[in-house]
């Protein structure tokens, strides 16, 4: 019968020379990652990100969409029809209404 502290210990020594061989071969990896990019997974480094200038008419815009898109998620396939032939029909803000009026 195996004795089980002996094959305790071999086990502990397999797994040291298998995360010995990871962190070689991280090592080597390292710099020819370093070398290959620049460092950031996004691939921006020292560039700022580019500024969003909206009118505030568009901006006004964006958000009359955005609520029109959320209270429509929460609506059932028909009312989510009836509600698109409004906003064709009568506009946004009523179909913006008539689609708050559904979900509540």
């Amino acid at each position: 019968m195996p004795n089980p502290v002996t094959s305790v210990s071999r086990e502990i020594a397999t797994l040291r020379r298998s995360l010995r061989a990871v962190d070689r071969s991280l090592r080597r990896l390292a710099p020819k990652l370093r070398d290959a990019g620049n460092g950031r997974a996004n691939g921006k480094a020292g560039r700022a990100a580019r500024k969003l200038r909206l009118s505030p008419k568009r901006h006004a815009q964006l958000k009359l969409q955005g609520q029109y898109m959320g209270y429509l998620r929460g609506l059932k396939p028909k009312q989510k029809a009836d509600v698109k032939r409004i906003r064709e029909h009568r506009g946004l803000e009523v179909a913006i209404r008539k689609a708050k009026g559904l979900v509540s």
